[in-house]
C-alpha cells in the first residue's frame, strides 16, 4: 500500500481479484437508489423501467442480453447475484425484453433511449504522439476535456438539451447520455441528423485531410473555433509536439491545399534554427498569410482552422449515437482492465476531473474497511461520493424541469 499526495492510501487493483470485490460493491456501493431514479424517470409511465433492457457480460466474457426487472428491489437481487462485470444499458421496447423469445420479432420494437455519444481516445492516435490504443496520459487527455465542452456547448445551444450527463469510461474515454423527453423519443433518423452534425472530423486512417470547412463558419463551428484556437498551442504544439519531427510536420504539411506553399514553409523550416513546434506553427501561418493573393485564397483563409480542427475538435464514434437500440456502459460499472469506476462528472468543471484520481475499486473497498465497526459504512463514507453528489445533482436538476403531473405521480410512488 503507498500513500497518496493528499494522505489517503493508494491500493493496487489486481484483476484476479474483481470477482470478491464485486461482490462487496454491488452489494454496499453501488448506488442503486439513485439508478434507479434516473432509469425510470418519475415512474409518469409504469412500463418505462420495466421494458428497459439491461445486458451483462459476466466472467470469462459471457455475454448476456435483454435481462430486464420489474422494479428497483429485482435489480438489486439480479446484479448481486450474476456480478456482472460490465453493465450494458439499451432501449425501452414495446414488451419485456426477457420475454422477446415468447413474441414475434415484429412485436418486439425499440421505443426510447437516451441519445448517447461516445468519444474514445484510440480515434486520436493518428495526432497523438504522446499514447496510443488504451493509454492515456496527462497530455493527450485535455483532448477529452475539449470535446467535453465542445459537444455539451452544441447538445445545449444548438438543440436546446438541458439535460447532458457526463461519465467517463473507466478508461480512455467518455460518454453523453442525453436525458430530455425530446432527445429519448427521436428516431434514428434524427439521431444520425445529429451525430453528422456534430462530426467535423471524418475517414479513416488512409484519409489524409480529415476536416473540410467553408467559410463563412456556421455559428455553431464559430463557437468550437474560438475554443480550439485557445487550446492548440498547449495541446497541439506543447503536448504533442506535433511539428518536432520531421514524419509528424509532415502530417501537418500535407493539410495544406497548395503544394507550392507546402514548398515554401519547408524552405522556411530549413533556413532557420527555429525547431519547436510553435516556431514552425508561426512560419505556417506567416508562409500561408504572405500567399493571400493566391486564387485558392478563400481556401487558404480557411486551412488555418481546418488544421486545428484536425487535431483538437472532438471525435464522435457516430454509429453508437445513430441506432435507438445500440448498448452502452452504464454509469457506475466498473472497468475489469483498470478497476477504475465510470463515474459521472460536471460537464461545467470539465478542466478540474482528473481521470487518474477516479478511484478504483479496490481502493472503495479497502476505504470501507476504514471505517469504524458499527458504524454505516457505503459509498456516502468513501472516494465515490463526490461522483454520486454530481450524479445526484444532475438527477435533481432533470426533476425540476418535470410537469407537475409527473412529479405528482413520482411522489405517490414514494421511490424518489
Amino acid at each position: 500500500m503507498e500513500v497518496k499526495a493528499d494522505g489517503g492510501a493508494f491500493v493496487e487493483f489486481s484483476g484476479s481479484d474483481l470477482p470478491e470485490l464485486l461482490k462487496v460493491y454491488y452489494k454496499r456501493l453501488f448506488p442503486f437508489h439513485h439508478f434507479y431514479r434516473w432509469l425510470s424517470y418519475g415512474n409518469v409511465s409504469k412500463t418505462y423501467f420495466l421494458h428497459r433492457e439491461f445486458s451483462f457480460t459476466l466472467k470469462d466474457d459471457i455475454y448476456v442480453r435483454y435481462q430486464s426487472f420489474k422494479d428497483q428491489a429485482e435489480m438489486e437481487r439480479e446484479i448481486q447475484k450474476m456480478l456482472p462485470y460490465k453493465i450494458d444499458i439499451g432501449a425501452v421496447y414495446t414488451l419485456k425484453p426477457k420475454e422477446h423469445k415468447a413474441v414475434k420479432a415484429t412485436a418486439f420494437q425499440p421505443l426510447e433511449k437516451e441519445l448517447v455519444f461516445d468519444i474514445d481516445m484510440t480515434d486520436y492516435d493518428d495526432v497523438r504522439t504522446c499514447c496510443s490504443g488504451a493509454g492515456i496520459c496527462v497530455k493527450c487527455w485535455p483532448l477529452m476535456k475539449v470535446a467535453v465542452r465542445i459537444i455539451d456547448l452544441a447538445l445545449k445551444d444548438d438543440f436546446g438539451f438541458s439535460h447532458c450527463l457526463w461519465v467517463y469510461s473507466g478508461r480512455r474515454g467518455v460518454h453523453c447520455w442525453v436525458c430530455d423527453d425530446t432527445a429519448r423519443k427521436l428516431s434514428s433518423t434524427a439521431r444520425s441528423a445529429i451525430a453528422e452534425y456534430l462530426s467535423v472530423v471524418k475517414g479513416g486512417e488512409s484519409q489524409v485531410r480529415k476536416v473540410q470547412l467553408h467559410s463563412p463558419l456556421h455559428p455553431s463551428l464559430q463557437r468550437a473555433e474560438e475554443i480550439v484556437k485557445d487550446k492548440f498551442k498547449k495541446l497541439a504544439l506543447e503536448n504533442q509536439d506535433i511539428l518536432g519531427m520531421p514524419e509528424q510536420a509532415e502530417k501537418v504539411l500535407a493539410l495544406i491545399p497548395d503544394t507550392t506553399i507546402q514548398d515554401e514553409v519547408r524552405q522556411r523550416w530549413s533556413k532557420t534554427h527555429r525547431v519547436t513546434s510553435e516556431h514552425r506553427w508561426e512560419d505556417v501561418v506567416a508562409t500561408l498569410k504572405s500567399a493571400s493573393g493566391s486564387h485558392n485564397k478563400w481556401k487558404l483563409n480557411i486551412c488555418l482552422t481546418e488544421i486545428m480542427f484536425q487535431y483538437i475538435y472532438p471525435r464522435l464514434d457516430v454509429n453508437v449515437s445513430k441506432g435507438i437500440n445500440h448498448l452502452l456502459k452504464s454509469p457506475f460499472c466498473v472497468h475489469p482492465k483498470t478497476g477504475r469506476v465510470c463515474v459521472p462528472f460536471d460537464a461545467d468543471n470539465v478542466e478540474t476531473f482528473d481521470p487518474f484520481a477516479v478511484p478504483t475499486i479496490s481502493q472503495l473497498c479497502y476505504e470501507l474497511d476504514q471505517v469504524e465497526s458499527g458504524k454505516r459504512a457505503d459509498w456516502r463514507t468513501t472516494s465515490l461520493k463526490k461522483s454520486v453528489d454530481v450524479f445526484a445533482r444532475f438527477l435533481q436538476h432533470m426533476e425540476k424541469s418535470w410537469s407537475p403531473k409527473r412529479k405528482a405521480a413520482q411522489d405517490a410512488s414514494g421511490e424518489w
